[in-house]
């Protein structure tokens, strides 16, 4: 069964790192680790937890005089989905260079860098040589896309 996913914004993104790591919390937990962290107010930490539930990334539940806030969404899932949701409005002949400059400018894991020499290996065999454009419905030449 696949894991739903929402649209999360950066500040949400905030919230929910939090949750995802260390499992449900009371709102006044999230409030203190966000002050610190973000020196947000607990008004703010409130109202992105509102949106949150609404969205139904997180549900609820009652404990004494405080929530606590269970996320319903996973953690990879929308990590994925947000990376495929922002590579889909890239231009495709381009995104192998967007990618290599991603892996060139983060810390990875040997067995990151071990899984990723995998599944390009993988892919090599059925990769085209070029991938073609899809800006625009015609497509274009490469020369368009410099710099």
């Amino acid at each position: 069964m696949e894991t739903p996913t929402v649209d999360i914004s950066q500040s949400e993104w905030e919230v929910m790192r939090i949750i995802w790591t260390l499992g449900p919390l009371k709102s006044s937990t999230l409030a203190a680790i966000l002050a610190d962290k973000m020196g947000w107010k607990v008004a703010t930490t409130k109202t992105f937890l509102g949106r949150l539930v609404k969205k139904g990334a997180l549900v609820t539940e009652k404990q004494g005089r405080e929530f606590l806030y269970h996320a319903t969404v996973g953690e990879q899932a929308s990590m994925d989905a947000a990376a495929t949701e922002l590579f889909s409005h890239l231009c495709q002949m381009k995104i192998g260079k967007t990618l290599d400059h991603l892996i060139t400018h983060v810390t990875l894991s040997k067995q990151d860098i071990n899984d990723l020499q995998q599944t390009l290996t993988a892919k090599l065999p059925d990769a085209p040589a070029i991938v073609s454009c899809n800006c625009l419905p015609e497509g274009c030449k490469e020369e368009v896309h410099e710099g």
